[in-house]
């Protein structure tokens, strides 16, 4: 009996790890070019938005990996002479407790799974910032992180 219970301790050691121990701006930067002005046009369309998403990704001990999502968003009306209605740029990051993952795994981990639970934080501090600056709530759509994964890893192949 005391021999299971030395095993079972043995497994739950190595039992993998991934918990998000704490969360932060880096950085956040909204501008609002066209204000008061803009706030008066009315505005009969959806307007367009230019989204550029990046993922970075840290060692920064033991087993702690820094996760930061960095994106950047203009949003312009739909106009013939179109005016920039607002520009939010944010990083946002979490450092990962991340043990007993193995190496072969630990790419997708931080590629798919760190920044998906971060994403749905990410999102609402962007839709609280957009509210703030006198603007409807900017509601990113949801991100298909595995699929960005599969797309940089194909991308990989074929550079090789």
């Amino acid at each position: 009996m005391a021999e299971n219970t030395t095993a079972d301790t043995q497994d739950s050691q190595e039992t993998p790890i991934l918990r998000m121990q704490k969360m932060y701006i880096k950085d956040c930067s909204f501008e609002n070019p066209n204000s008061p002005e803009i706030f008066r046009a009315t505005q009969s369309s959806e307007p367009n938005v230019e989204l550029n998403l990046q993922l970075n990704n840290k060692k920064v001990g033991d087993d702690h990996w820094e996760v930061a999502l960095e994106i950047n968003a203009k949003v312009v009306t739909k106009e013939e002479s179109p005016r920039v209605l607002f520009i939010l740029e944010i990083e946002h990051a979490a450092v990962f407790l991340l043990k007993h993952i193995p190496e072969q795994h630990m790419p997708m981990v931080l590629g798919v799974e760190c920044p998906t639970l971060l994403f749905p934080f990410t999102r609402q501090i962007i839709s609280q910032i957009s509210v703030d600056g006198g603007f409807m709530p900017f509601l990113m759509e949801p991100v298909n992180f595995m699929a960005l994964f599969q797309n940089a890893q194909k991308n990989k192949e074929k550079s090789n």
